[in-house]
């Protein structure tokens, strides 16, 4: 198949495209930048200069395509302050690729799980998210691509884990060991019950790829650990950087983990059960702490600032 993915140098896209290209696939990379460009040709595809708000671009790509993999998200907008917008610019990016491509086409995006979970009850892909759930934010991106299927052509969302582990990894995970060295201790919020759910970056992309080949529809959950407790989180850390592990009172968790506070202060563990079942997708990378164990996420070069 060819097929175009956005955010193709991203940390998901930089394991997605590698992946595609592996299994035979002509991949398209959207790329804003020169050194995104080269990273995408790196990685084995073909780069085409353009952001998410290139519609002309989007169209000529998508149409030119058997399926799209949307990965970008205007997170400097939500960052910002303004998720209402970076919402409604990431819809007019997924109604602008569904125009395009062609009938019986593939489009599978990509969106999180934060406040999925309710009661304590691993979330399925069959739940929807509370209104004052975090991720019900993004609930019109998911809408708008499941909306594609009424025009021929089969939408997938995959929920991701909010660790998406690997070496190179510049998320959730090197923000908290970012956060322990700044401190002076690895904490976590309260008694630290609350769950995060884990997954391999390239068990991710997997799934990505068994999304369009497929031509599954509807809710995928890329998810291996259903829910990890963030007090062993921080007990790892805090072992790996011989630091004290100590809880964060729940009224002062946004002060100390910043903008990652938001994330931590629900228990959201996500079960992918319904995923392995439809589409045959079993997670094989190591899981979280023997990623942990590797060491590479506490090197002197590793990335520490995560958000």
């Amino acid at each position: 198949m060819r097929v175009f993915v956005t955010g193709a140098s991203g940390w998901v896209g930089s394991a997605v495209v590698p992946e595609l290209v592996a299994a035979g696939h002509q991949v398209i990379g959207l790329a804003r930048s020169e050194a995104s460009a080269a990273a995408v040709t790196a990685a084995g595809a073909t780069p085409i200069r353009g952001t998410v708000d290139d519609f002309h671009v989007l169209r000529d790509a998508a149409a030119a395509s058997d399926a799209v993999i949307h990965l970008a998200f205007p997170v400097d907008l939500a960052r910002a302050g303004r998720m209402h917008d970076a919402v409604a610019s990431d819809v007019a990016t997924i109604q602008a690729l569904g125009q395009a491509l062609p009938t019986g086409g593939a489009i599978a995006i990509a969106t999180g799980t934060a406040g999925l979970a309710r009661n304590g009850v691993p979330a399925t892909e069959r739940d929807r998210p509370a209104a004052d759930a975090l991720i019900a934010a993004r609930q019109p991106s998911d809408d708008a691509a499941l909306a594609l299927a009424e025009r021929g052509l089969r939408p997938s969302v995959l929920r991701l884990a909010p660790v998406n582990h690997g070496e190179g990894d510049n998320g959730f995970l090197p923000a908290l060991i970012g956060t322990a060295r700044e401190k002076g201790f690895s904490g976590y919020p309260g008694d630290g019950s609350a769950r995060w759910s884990a997954v391999h970056v390239r068990d991710t992309a997997r799934l990505f790829r068994l999304a369009i080949e497929t031509g599954a529809t509807g809710y995928l959950h890329a998810v291996a650990e259903e829910g990890i407790p963030l007090r062993e989180i921080a007990q790892a850390i805090g072992r790996h950087l011989d630091l004290p592990v100590r809880p964060v009172p729940m009224d002062r968790v946004d002060e100390h983990f910043g903008f990652l506070g938001m994330f931590l202060k629900s228990d959201t563990p996500v079960s992918s059960a319904h995923t392995r079942e439809v589409i045959d997708w079993v997670p094989t990378w190591p899981g979280l702490f023997e990623e942990i164990e590797e060491g590479h996420y506490f090197a002197p070069n590793a990335i520490s600032n995560g958000l």
